[in-house]
């Protein structure tokens, strides 16, 4: 992100990339809704989030008990091996 001066306006929208059947998807719902692409699509995040509210939760909780701020946990998330397949390969050769 590039810092912001005095005189630059800050960004009210970011462009969004999707894919052509997505973009047609996208254009259809919104003219058939009456709304605006940019109101379906914030709209459709804000549903498809709360749906997922769970899971989400699910996998923070998961991240924050991988990532104890230990040594092994941070080269286990970079590796994906487990802190016991770590220990069991012959450690990190120090206290972690």
């Amino acid at each position: 992100m590039q810092p912001q001066n005095a005189s630059a306006k800050p960004r009210t929208s970011a462009p969004l990339k999707v894919d052509l059947e997505t973009d047609q998807l996208i254009t259809q719902g919104a003219h058939f809704l009456g709304v605006t692409k940019k109101d379906l699509v914030a709209d459709a995040v804000r549903m498809y989030i709360k749906h997922q509210r769970e899971e989400i939760r699910r996998g923070m909780a998961e991240s924050m008990r991988v990532l104890d701020g230990t040594t092994k946990a941070r080269v286990a998330l970079l590796t994906e091996i487990s802190p016991e397949d770590l220990d069991r390969l012959g450690g990190l050769g120090e206290q972690s």
